[in-house]
C-alpha cells in the first residue's frame, strides 16, 4: 500500500510519529530549560558514611537502640532509636510476602533485621518535605540532621520517608533522625556481635525495598531548582 507521499503507508506513519515525538521532546526540553534558567542550581553533598547491617550476625539484643537513645536523648528509649531492630516471627495466612513490612517481610523467616537510615542522596525525601528547612547537612559528616531550633513538630518528614526511619520525640516535640553521631556511631560501638559497620557512603536507596508509599512533598522554592540537575 502506497501513501500519498509515494512511500509505503507503514513507513509514512512511523516517520510521522517519530517526527511528532521529536518535536514534542524538543519542545519539552526547551520548556524545562526556560523554567530552570532562573531557578537556583541546588546540589546537596552526600554523607561521608553510612551504616550497614549484617542480619546474619545480629542476635537481637537491641543494645544498639539503647546506645543510640542514651547518647542522643539522654534516656533509654528504644522506641525513638534511629536504628530499629525487629524479628520476623509473625507468620501470616498468606505467607512471607503478606503486608508491607520490613524487607524481606515481617511474616515468616524468623530473621532479626536492623533498619538503618540510608542517608539518601539528593533529593533527600525528609529534607525536601520539611516546610521549615529544619533538616540540614551536618558540617562535619554531611549527614542530614534535625535542627531542633527550626523544627516545629509538624511530622511531615515522617510521612515523607519511604523507609520509615524518621522518629518523633513526644517529650521534646521534635523530629529526630540518624546523623551518625558526629562520625562515630554509638550503635556500632555498642554491638557485641559486630553486626553493624560504619563504611564510606554509597547509594543504597535503589537496593532497599521501601516499607510503604510515602508522601511526595516538595515545596515550590526547593522544587524550582530540581530541573537543573535531574
Amino acid at each position: 500500500m502506497i501513501s500519498r507521499l509515494g512511500l509505503p503507508a507503514e513507513s509514512s506513519r512511523r516517520g510521522f510519529l517519530l517526527s511528532t515525538l521529536g518535536v514534542t521532546g524538543v519542545t519539552a526540553a526547551l520548556a524545562r530549560a526556560q523554567k530552570s534558567a532562573s531557578a537556583p542550581f541546588v546540589i546537596l553533598e552526600n554523607s561521608m558514611g553510612i551504616l550497614v547491617a549484617d542480619s546474619t550476625r545480629c542476635v537481637g539484643c537491641r543494645r544498639c537502640e539503647l546506645a543510640c537513645t542514651e547518647f542522643n536523648d539522654g534516656r533509654s528509649q528504644p522506641a525513638i532509636a534511629r536504628i530499629k531492630v525487629a524479628r520476623n516471627y509473625n507468620f501470616g495466612p498468606r505467607g512471607q510476602g503478606a503486608g508491607l513490612g520490613r524487607s524481606p517481610g515481617e511474616f515468616g523467616n524468623f530473621r532479626v533485621l536492623q533498619d538503618t537510615c540510608l542517608q539518601c542522596p539528593h533529593p533527600v525525601p525528609c529534607s525536601v518535605a520539611c516546610p521549615n528547612d529544619a533538616i540540614v547537612a551536618d558540617l562535619e559528616t554531611k549527614a542530614r540532621r534535625v535542627d531542633t531550633g527550626k523544627c516545629k513538630g509538624c511530622r511531615l518528614c515522617l510521612e515523607a520517608c519511604p523507609w520509615e526511619m524518621m522518629n518523633f520525640d513526644e517529650v521534646s516535640g521534635k523530629a529526630t533522625k540518624c546523623f551518625l553521631c558526629d562520625g562515630k556511631p554509638e550503635c556500632v560501638e555498642a554491638c557485641p556481635a559486630l553486626a553493624l559497620r560504619f563504611v564510606p557512603w554509597r547509594d543504597l536507596t535503589h537496593d532497599t525495598p521501601v516499607r510503604r508509599a510515602a508522601l511526595a512533598a516538595l515545596r515550590d522554592p526547593k522544587s524550582a531548582g530540581c530541573p537543573a540537575c535531574h
